[in-house]
């Protein structure tokens, strides 16, 4: 079956920087886009940064210069690559896998995420 797996949560000072993994197995990886979401508590879960199969990005105005997505193919591996960290970066983060469009079938269980001020 289809897993994701994110790691590289954790704590971090304002001002710091975090890379997070996700590793998928059970799919095409190199025919889905992969994407990174955040959920804080009380909030919706939003939308974070997006790498399409081609490579093409797209992140959130929130994160935008400050992060970085990419993907390792033959790895099976998402990065998400987040510098300048805010104490409002702080949530559980995603990575969830699209085979077309922004249809977001698969998730993976997510990854801690703290910035402290």
């Amino acid at each position: 079956q289809v897993q994701l797996v994110e790691s590289g949560g954790g704590l971090v000072q304002a001002g710091g920087s975090l890379r997070l993994s996700c590793a998928a197995s059970g799919l095409t990886f190199k025919f889905y886009a992969m994407a990174w979401f955040r959920q804080s508590p009380g909030k919706e879960r939003e939308f974070v940064s997006r790498i399409g199969y081609s490579g093409s990005t797209s992140y959130a105005d929130s994160v935008k210069g400050r992060s970085t997505i990419s993907r390792d193919n033959a790895k099976n591996t998402v990065y998400l690559q987040m510098d300048s960290m805010k104490p409002e970066d702080t949530a559980v983060y995603y990575c969830a896998a699209a085979r077309s469009g922004y249809e977001y079938t698969y998730w993976g269980q997510g990854t801690q995420v703290t910035v402290s001020s």
